[in-house]
This record gives C-alpha cells, structure tokens and sequence, in this order.
C-alpha cells in the first residue's frame, strides 16, 4: 500500500470541503450506474432481507437506497454526514465501502473496525481505484485528489484478506469482495 504521509493529509475542515463539492445524488442515472458495480457483484451473495451497513456513505446515501431496493435493511455511518454512533454497535451480514478506504487516515484500524462490525460469514464489499504496480503516483488521476491518502494494489487487497482470515473476491478491477468465515460448530 502507499500511502500519504499525516503531515500531507489534508485537515478535516479542508476535507469537508472537498466531500462538499461532490454532487452525488440517488436521483442521479450516472451515480447510480457507477455505484450499481458493486451491487451487481454482491448482491448474488446476499440473501434478503439482510442487515447492511453503508460505511462512509456520503452526503447523498444512493447505494444504501439501491441495496434497499433489493430487500435489505441498510444502516448508514459517514464521519461528515450520518456519524451515528449507535451504527457502529451493532453487527451486520454486509458492509459496503464505495470510494471509502482511500480516505481512511487510520487503515488499520478501520479495518479492524470492520472486521468486528461484520458477522461471522458476512460480505465487505470495497469499491476503490486499485493502483497497477509499476504506475507512476503522479501520473495516475486517482492520486491527484487531496483526500485521497491511501492507495491499494491486488496484493494489498489479497493481505488484508490473509490478515483477517477473510475471502477476497476481485470480480472488477476496482472491486473487492470480503468474506468473514462462517462460524464453527464447537
């Protein structure tokens, strides 16, 4: 993983006027297209109605909608927008982090987060821009953007994986998918 160094990471009133800018709305065809990648790749896994949670969901909650849709129950959780720390104490069969962990200063331990939030046999689905070994930082858009500070390649991907003893799944090049093992009989 590369990643930027805390004294080049934007503060957080600077990072909330970049997240301000965005014009992400449910009512958006497009926004709804770019984000239905990752329920076309995860919803075959899940059986509804299952409980979800939207981990950095935006000012504009589109995927939660989306997978409501489908017959699921969606939890909503954004440092900026829906910091609603009851989310944070429950546990879910699915997480769902759309253009999220480039954002995470603390990696590890919002992993670790998630991990503990997700029940035993439960889906992360990531979607991110994944860097190509070999690519220039500078030269790749993804890195041009201030609150980016984190970047992943398949083989970080495919560690995290091995580090929480989770499945990883890569059905897009810009997608990931998780899965906690189901719990053991003893």
């Amino acid at each position: 993983m590369t990643f930027v160094a805390p004294a080049q990471r934007p503060g957080r009133e600077a990072e909330l006027a970049r997240y301000r800018l965005h014009r992400n709305s449910p009512d958006d065809a497009g926004y709804r297209a770019f984000l239905g990648r990752l329920v076309e790749a995860l919803a075959p896994r899940l059986q509804p109605p299952m409980d979800g949670l939207d981990y950095g969901s935006g000012p504009g909650p589109t995927l939660s909608r989306m997978l409501e849709e489908k017959g699921h129950r969606v939890r909503l959780y954004d440092p900026f927008f829906a910091p609603d720390a009851a989310a944070l104490r429950r546990r879910y069969d699915f997480i769902t982090c759309t253009e999220t962990v480039e954002h995470f200063h603390r990696p590890t331990a919002e992993l670790r987060r998630l991990d503990r939030l997700l029940r035993p046999g439960g889906w992360l689905g990531i979607m991110t821009g994944m860097r190509r070994a070999g690519r220039p930082l500078r030269a790749w858009w993804y890195a041009q953007d201030p609150t980016h500070v984190c970047f992943y390649e398949r083989r970080t991907m495919l560690w995290i994986a091995r580090r929480h003893d989770w499945r990883a799944l890569f059905p897009r090049p810009d997608i990931v998918l998780f899965r906690k093992p189901p719990a053991t009989d003893a």
